[in-house]
C-alpha cells in the first residue's frame, strides 16, 4: 500500500508539472514564472522550499537525539533567514526585476565578482540537494525494504523531470499541494501519537532536565562561539540562497514578495516544532531505534492506520521534493543566467530556456554523489551554507545597504572570505572555519572598499532595463498586505 502510494504521489506530481509547462514560453516564464505569483502561491512557496528534510525529518532526528544546538537550527535558525529576508531584502529585491540573486552583484562589483557568486551558490545548492536526497533513500529503504540507492535515482529522476518541463509554475503549483499534503500529515501525527502516549504532560516528565531550552547551559567561549555559528549559517548566510529568493523575484508585487516571506516564517516556526515535539516523544516511547533517521516514518508506522500512514508518507515526500525542485531549478537559472555569457555573448532567449532545462539534470546527478556520502541531514545543511557564509553574505549584505560597497571591496571580500575559511579548515581551528571566513570577508569588504573610493567608485544598483533602483522604502511596510 506504501509503495503504490508512493506511485500515485510522483505521478500527480509529474501530471502538474507537465501542465505547468503550457504557460512555460520563455525563460523568464520557466526560472521566475513571470514575475505573477500572488501571495497565497508565493508564500507556500517560499514555506515549501524551506521546510525540507532538513526540518521534517532532521529536526525529529535532533530532538530525539537532543542534540541541543541542531534543535535550534532547525526551525529557530532557518526561520529567521525568512524573517530578515521579508523585513529588509524582498522589497528591494523584486523591485530591481532580476532573475538571479547573481545579477546584483555583477551590476554593482563587476562580472567576476558574480561568478564567484554563482560558484559559492551553485556549490550550496549541490551539497543541499544530496541531503535531501539520502533522506529520500532513507525513507524508501525503511518504509517499503528497496536499496536506499533505488529510492535516491527514482525519486531524482521524478523531481528533475517535473522540474525540466514546467519550471518555476511547476514548482509553486507543486508546493501548494505538497504543502497541504505536509500540514495535514503533520498534524494528525501528533495528535495521533499525543493521544496513544497520554498527552505532553506524560512525556515532558521523563524528559531530562534542560532538554527545551534555547541558550546554552555552560556559558563557555566555544559553547557561545558554536552556538552563534548555528545561527548565522542557517539564519543569516541562507538569505544569499538564490532558491528562495528568486521568490522574491517571482512575486506579483514587492508587497507581495515582502509579505509571503514574514508568512512563510511564521508558517514555518510553528509547523517546524511539530517534527521536534515528535522527536522527543520518540526518544521517550522508542529508545532503540536503529535509526534515527527515519524516526518520523517509524512513527508513523506504529501509530497510524495504514490508510492514514500513507498519506502521512506523502507529507515527507513533499517535504524533500519541494525543496530539492527550487535548488535544482536555481541552480539552472544561475546556469542560464550568469554563466552561459560567459562562453556565448548575447545568448537567445531560446537557448537560455534550454541551458536552464538541461542544467537541472547535471546538477541533480552531482547531488547524487552527495546524497551517497550524507549521514545525518541537518548536518549535510549547515554544510551547504559554508561557502555562502564565508564568501558571499557579507558582499551581499552591503550590495542594499553600504553605498560605498564596491568591486575592489567585493573581490576583497569574497577571496579574504575563502582563503580564511580554507586556511582555517587547513589547520583545524576550533573555532568554525566558514565563520572565521565570514569575519575576514567582512572586514576585508570594508577595510578595501572604504581605501579604494576614488580609484574605483561604487557603482548604483539597477534593474533590467539598465535604470537605478531607488533605496527608499526597503525595509518592510505594514500599509498594505497584498
Amino acid at each position: 500500500m506504501i509503495l503504490a502510494g508512493l506511485l500515485i504521489y510522483m505521478a500527480v506530481m509529474l501530471g502538474i508539472g507537465i501542465y505547468a509547462a503550457k504557460g512555460t514560453e520563455s525563460s523568464t516564464d520557466f526560472m521566475i514564472a513571470g514575475r505573477r505569483l500572488p501571495l497565497w502561491l508565493c508564500s507556500t512557496s517560499i514555506f515549501a522550499t524551506w521546510f525540507g528534510s532538513g526540518i521534517m525529518m532532521g529536526a525529529a532526528t535532533s530532538a530525539y537525539d537532543r542534540d541541543f544546538l541542531a534543535m535550534i537550527a532547525e526551525p529557530f535558525g532557518s526561520a529567521l533567514a525568512l524573517f530578515l529576508s521579508g523585513l529588509f531584502f524582498a522589497r528591494i529585491c523584486r523591485r530591481t526585476r532580476r532573475i538571479t540573486w547573481i545579477e546584483f552583484f555583477e551590476v554593482r562589483y563587476g562580472r567576476i565578482a558574480g561568478l564567484f557568486a554563482a560558484f559559492a551558490d551553485v556549490g550550496a545548492g549541490i551539497i543541499w540537494v544530496g541531503g535531501l536526497l539520502f533522506t529520500f533513500g532513507i525513507l524508501t529503504e525503511s518504509l517499503t525494504g528497496l536499496p536506499m540507492a533505488t529510492g535516491i535515482v527514482v525519486g531524482l529522476l521524478v523531481i528533475v523531470s517535473y522540474t525540466m518541463v514546467g519550471g518555476m509554475m511547476a514548482v509553486v503549483l507543486t508546493d501548494f499541494l505538497q504543502t497541504l499534503i505536509l500540514v495535514i500529515g503533520l498534524v494528525v501525527l501528533l495528535f495521533v501519537v499525543l493521544n496513544d502516549v497520554g498527552g505532553w504532560n506524560t512525556i515532558s516528565v521523563q524528559l531530562p532536565e534542560n532538554t527545551i531550552r534555547f541558550f546554552p547551559i555552560e556559558h563557555s567561549f566555544q559553547n557561545w562561539v558554536d552556538y552563534i555559528h548555528v545561527w548565522m549559517t542557517l539564519g543569516v548566510a541562507a538569505i544569499a540562497a538564490n532558491s528562495v529568493i528568486q521568490r522574491a523575484l517571482s512575486a506579483r508585487t514587492e508587497i507581495v514578495a515582502q509579505n509571503s516571506f514574514l508568512l512563510a516564517g511564521v508558517s514555518y516556526v510553528v509547523i517546524g516544532c511539530i517534527p521536534l515535539a515528535l522527536g522527543l516523544i520518540a526518544s521517550v516511547t522508542m529508545p532503540d531505534i536503529a535509526d534515527p533517521n527515519a524516526i518520523l516514518s517509524e512513527l508513523a508506522v506504529k501509530h497510524l492506520h495504514p490508510v492514514v500512514t500513507v498519506i502521512f508518507i506523502g507529507a515527507i515526500l513533499s517535504a524533500i521534493m519541494s525543496t530539492s525542485d527550487s535548488v535544482l531549478l536555481s541552480t539552472g537559472s544561475i546556469a542560464s543566467t550568469n554563466l552561459l555569457p560567459f562562453f556565448v555573448k548575447n545568448p537567445s532567449d531560446k537557448l537560455r530556456l534550454k541551458v536552464a532545462r538541461i542544467s537541472i539534470p547535471i546538477a541533480a546527478a552531482a547531488a547524487t554523489y552527495v546524497a551517497f556520502g550524507a549521514e545525518r541531514v541537518v548536518e549535510v545543511l549547515i554544510e551547504s551554507a559554508a561557502p555562502l557564509l564565508a564568501m558571499t553574505i557579507a558582499p551581499f549584505i552591503l550590495c542594499f545597504w553600504w553605498r560605498k560597497a564596491n568591486n575592489y571591496g567585493a573581490l576583497a571580500g569574497i577571496l579574504g572570505g575563502l582563503f580564511g575559511w580554507v586556511i582555517a579548515g587547513t589547520m583545524g581551528s576550533n573555532i568554525p572555519p566558514d565563520l572565521i571566513g565570514f569575519c575576514v570577508s567582512f572586514i576585508a569588504m570594508v577595510t578595501v572598499a572604504s581605501l579604494t573610493q576614488s580609484i574605483c567608485p561604487p557603482k548604483p544598483l539597477t534593474d533590467d532595463a539598465g535604470c537605478e533602483v531607488e533605496l527608499i522604502d526597503r525595509v518592510a511596510t505594514f500599509r498594505r498586505f497584498n
